[in-house]
């Protein structure tokens, strides 16, 4: 088992030396010693640790008593046993970190500062808009930095004070036994921090509520259930954290001719069964203009015509699909008499030639 080092002498300081030149000692030793300035620097890490561990022992009074009248055996029997890793020490020194480097300084310190809420905004088009695409602008409700602190929360002139009831450590402890439990600070809430003059603006919160219009491009080919994500337009972070973004919602409205399916669209042609029986060219809408079809001689119910490229656009592609053309035979209603007798008739020469094939079926001339 490797002895541990003195703590006093790890940090450099004399065994009655005071929590002002402790701190100052140990942030010495965090600067010249942390892993970031040292990647893959096992001795640097090492020191890092070790510094932490004793920074941590002498900074509580209860610890440093322990450990001035029995050494690191009492403080084993007291239950401290050191840190476990790099994410306990920056998870305890947090304050200390941001201090040194700001926020945001080192991935790995602890910081307050924090990204700003999503927002969610529901846009319904039209079944064109969403076809060609679109620009519009949204009325957005959302949180904005105090123009005022510029978000730091104080009245112009004044600064944030250090937390006088956690001593700037935004944790507070009492003492279980010979154990201690650290809480986060009730008064600054775990910031180490507190606003003695709000900015009047914002009432200290360091955000404002604004109405905002936000420009966005719809692109072509989208369709129900597409989400568009419009970066750092939703709520404004704390702490000098970054944005939210803002998430489009499309719903497309139906059309009265034109039915979806992917990129192709489906357009039901009613013909009457004259036309479906003799072929005629006809005149059908599509997205952009009229285009003339030929339905062929003995068109069926359901029978299918494919305009290529006058579909909808790819959203990956930008490729167009087809129009599809479905045809739909109506029935004819309200027929003249003399229409009912050409049907008759009809009806009566088709009846004709089923007898006369029946016929040369039976005498064997059909195969």
């Amino acid at each position: 088992m490797v002895s541990k080092r003195d703590y006093y002498e790890v940090l450099g300081v004399q065994r009655n030396a005071s929590d002002t030149e402790i701190k100052s000692a140990y942030r010495k030793l965090a600067i010249a010693h942390h892993p970031d300035k040292n990647p893959g620097n096992k001795e640097a890490e090492d020191k890092f640790k070790e510094a932490a561990e004793a920074y941590e022992v002498l900074r509580d009074p209860q610890k440093r008593q322990i450990y001035d009248q029995y050494g690191h055996q009492g403080l084993e029997g007291a239950g401290f046993s050191g840190f476990r890793g790099f994410e306990d020490i920056f998870s305890s020194f947090g304050g200390i970190f941001e201090d040194l480097f700001g926020f945001g300084g080192t991935g790995r310190s602890r910081s307050r500062s924090q990204r700003g809420n999503d927002l969610r905004y529901d846009l319904n088009l039209t079944f064109l808009q969403a076809v060609f695409g679109a620009e519009t602008e949204l009325d957005i409700e959302k949180t904005a930095i105090c123009p005022q602190c510029n978000g730091s929360a104080c009245q112009p002139g004044t600064y944030p004070e250090t937390c006088r009831h956690c001593g700037g450590s935004g944790e507070v402890s009492r003492s279980q036994g010979f154990f201690t439990v650290r809480t986060p600070c009730p008064i600054c809430r775990g910031t180490g921090q507190v606003i003695a003059t709000p900015c009047k603006e914002c009432s200290g919160n360091g955000r404002v509520v604004i109405q905002k219009k936000v420009s966005v491009k719809i692109p072509a080919g989208v369709d129900n259930g597409s989400r568009l994500r419009l970066t750092g337009e939703g709520e404004a972070g704390s702490y000098n954290g970054p944005p939210g973004d803002l998430y489009v919602f499309i719903s497309v409205e139906p059309h009265e001719q034109f039915q979806r399916s992917n990129t192709d669209i489906v357009y039901r042609a009613q013909i009457s069964f004259v036309q479906a029986a003799l072929g005629e060219e006809i005149t059908v809408p599509t997205l952009q203009a009229e285009k003339h079809i030929k339905i062929p001689k003995g068109a069926q119910p359901g029978e299918l015509f494919r305009l290529h490229g006058e579909g909808i656009p790819s959203l990956k592609t930008g490729k167009r699909g087809d129009q599809i053309v479905q045809f739909d035979i109506r029935t004819p209603t309200g027929l003249s008499k003399k229409q009912e007798d050409l049907l008759r008739e009809y009806k009566r020469l088709e009846s004709g030639k089923l007898t006369t094939k029946l016929k040369n079926i039976l005498k064997g001339n059909v195969a």
